[in-house]
């Protein structure tokens, strides 16, 4: 039995864990009609059984005008009795439930939301495509109130805490980020301008949260190309997102329609994206430019630790530590610098009981191969690992099989 500090019980805020594991918020795609499936029901569930201290649900929009996907969480009070259903099963096996909230802006599906998508900026989304519209005051007290009643439906659905997403390039990321924000009023510029919109969503969140819930921020130490947020800027954001009042931050980068594999490193296999994909335009699209618009960013484990680190000597809430945390070895270096809570996705992919395996001592590492057939997966279907997919067809088993040969 390992006796870790990892397998121990800790406060996040008001929340007693069990442990110090979060299942990271990695998109499942089990959201079909935006609502709660048995798939997503189940997938939380195991992951409960398999240890972790807390689970988190999502990519949880605030709002239809948010919605990327057709297979994306939208909170909304038709959802609350299935929400409940979902943290039920999750606290019967000893396990905590957060829910991420969030808007997609630019990134936001118009033929889902019946609506252009909103940005800090009008422009062009190459990752979409979309062609979304800069955001005027009313917008923003509208997505203001959305998150407010995000907030109150988690609490009702028996949610033990939030984690709003404030990084990869969705909205509050967006103005944050000098690359989409291009607004000349006091929401864009300087960093503090910049910051506004954030700070307000934020304070909002925190007016309406109860006192027995959590607040977690998921933020970008970099967006991870030049004309993005500098570093220097990822430590200014954590320290203002800790004077908001939140619990604890996790600390992440990345942009999506920029640069998507700095989020989780490694390659993109666009042949499986591009597979599960239905539109015939968009699948001769990801074809062709599919490498240009993803490349590749090479995986280590621990990539996020360096930044983190920096940015928790410069706060004084815990920074959830994400990023390739795969391995025991990796686990114990990084609660050896500091860290008190360590964030895991692909390892529980790929293994739902991969807590309890590290404490058992089944297990050292996961098995996880870092072919990202998860990831190129969930943009059109539900999150799975290629190890375990079964009845396969005969093309696509060639193109999984190709994987971890190239």
């Amino acid at each position: 039995m390992n006796h870790s500090k990892f397998f121990t019980e800790g406060k996040l805020g008001p929340l007693l864990l069990r442990n110090r594991s979060i299942r990271a918020a990695a998109f499942e795609g089990m959201g079909d009609g935006h609502t709660v499936t048995e798939a997503l029901i189940n997938y939380h569930t195991g992951v409960a059984k398999g240890g972790v201290g807390m689970t988190t649900v999502a990519y949880a929009s605030i709002s239809k005008s948010g919605l990327a996907f057709p297979h994306q969480l939208w909170l909304r009070d038709e959802i609350v009795g299935d929400l409940k259903k979902l943290t039920a099963t999750v606290h019967a096996e000893g396990a905590a439930i957060s829910v991420q909230i969030g808007h997609c802006g630019n990134m936001a599906n118009g033929a889902l939301t019946g609506v252009r998508p909103i940005a800090p900026s009008t422009g062009i989304n190459w990752y979409g495509p979309t062609f979304p519209r800069g955001m005027n005051r009313e917008d923003i007290e509208i997505v203001k109130n959305d998150f407010k009643n995000a907030v109150r439906i988690a609490a009702e659905s028996g949610f033990d805490a939030v984690e709003v997403h404030a990084g990869h390039g969705y909205l509050i990321s967006q103005f944050l980020s000098p690359f989409t924000n291009k607004r000349k009023d006091n929401y864009g510029g300087s960093f503090e301008n910049r910051k506004r919109f954030m700070v307000e969503m934020l304070s909002a969140v925190r007016e309406v949260l109860p006192a027995h819930m959590a607040l977690i921020v998921k933020m970008n130490c970099w967006d991870g190309f030049e004309s993005g947020i500098t570093k220097e800027e990822g430590i200014k954001t954590a320290q203002e997102i800790a004077q908001c009042g939140a619990d604890a931050i996790v600390v992440s980068g990345g942009f999506v329609s920029r640069a998507p594999m700095f989020v989780m490193r490694g390659k993109m296999p666009i042949n499986i994206m591009a597979h599960f994909i239905r539109q015939s335009w968009k699948k001769i699209f990801v074809k062709l430019v599919g490498k240009q618009l993803v490349p590749s960013v090479r995986f280590t484990e621990g990539f996020f630790m360096e930044e983190a680190e920096k940015i928790q000597q410069k706060i004084n809430i815990p920074v959830i530590l994400v990023g390739g945390m795969n391995s025991m070895k990796t686990i114990k270096t990084a609660m050896e610098r500091g860290f008190e809570w360590i964030a895991i996705a692909r390892a529980l992919i790929e293994n739902p009981n991969f807590v309890n395996d590290l404490q058992n001592e089944v297990i050292e590492k996961s098995g996880c191969t870092i072919c990202n057939y998860c990831v190129a997966k969930i943009y059109s279907d539900s999150m799975t690992c290629h190890l375990h997919e079964n009845n396969l067809p005969e093309n696509l088993k060639q193109k999984v099989a190709a994987l971890n040969h190239e």
